[in-house]
């Protein structure tokens, strides 16, 4: 092989990784339960971990997307009752946004979905390895997100 291996190593790895996260979302997004999308999923599980409220635009941050398309998803996830969104009353300019129960039960009926694919995937790789795996990932994750 010719050229630089540093560059060749990075190609490799970026390659696995697009095509590990396309099909893991092609996967997941077909399991979830009917109306649900990946993305509705995914800020559900992110308000249910967090326990407390967040603006549109920190959650837009966190997903790396734009206001608009937060915005978007939050449109839906209200209108289908599984957030709450309200004023700021610090800040009238902003609005806060809570996960309902009836999201929270969106979310639990999800997860319970998804988890034996995840459980699967874990058990056929083996939980050393994915261990191992998890701090290397992390690793990039937070250096990807230095350079945004």
């Amino acid at each position: 092989m010719t050229g630089d291996p540093v560059a060749w190593l990075a190609a490799a790895l970026f390659s696995e990784l697009f095509a590990a996260d396309q099909a893991a979302r092609n996967r997941l997004a077909r399991m979830l339960p009917r109306g649900m999308e990946l993305s509705h999923f995914a800020v559900l599980h992110h308000l249910a971990r967090l326990g407390e409220e967040r603006t549109p635009a920190q959650l837009a941050r966190a997903f790396h997307v734009t206001r608009g398309a937060m915005t978007n998803t939050l449109a839906r996830l209200e209108w289908a009752g599984h957030i709450h969104v309200r004023p700021d009353w610090d800040d009238a300019r902003r609005k806060l946004v809570a996960i309902s129960p009836a999201g929270r039960a969106a979310r639990d009926a999800a997860l319970a979905a998804i988890t034996p694919l995840m459980a699967d995937a874990v058990g056929a790789l083996g939980p050393e390895r994915v261990r191992a795996m998890l701090p290397v990932l992390r690793g990039l994750r937070s250096r990807l997100e230095e350079t945004l």
